[in-house]
């Protein structure tokens, strides 16, 4: 080796960290009609939210007064969950109007331009 050759740095990656990209968020939003009663709000949503008898009774009264309601956000795949469980939770047994399950929708968050 000669001595007059430089030392050696060892040879440091350049790699900037990124964050991971989040999964865009959905909401599972539930929307007012007249063939359910607050108690088939509020049952269905302890029974698939484990939402609290007083959480379901404020989402019962905001569908009621405002004609719907944003329950969760979440990912894709969970909201398509939530949303076929309300669809396929049947007719509200009180009332013999009720001819099925009360509907639901779900609809995309935008992304805030903001940084976290």
């Amino acid at each position: 080796m000669d001595s007059d050759s430089a030392v050696m740095e060892p040879e440091v990656e350049t790699q900037t960290r990124s964050k991971p990209k989040r999964q865009p968020k959905y909401q599972v939003v539930l929307w007012n009609d007249e063939d359910h009663t607050y108690e088939y709000v509020i049952c269905m949503l302890v029974e698939l939210f484990a939402f609290t008898v007083e959480h379901g009774f404020q989402c019962a009264k905001t569908v009621d007064s405002q004609g719907r309601c944003v329950l969760i956000t979440t990912t894709l795949e969970h909201a398509e969950l939530k949303r076929d469980q309300i669809h396929a939770y049947g007719k509200d047994p009180a009332l013999k109007k009720s001819k099925g399950s009360m509907w639901a929708t779900i609809e995309p968050v935008e992304e805030s331009s903001g940084a976290d």
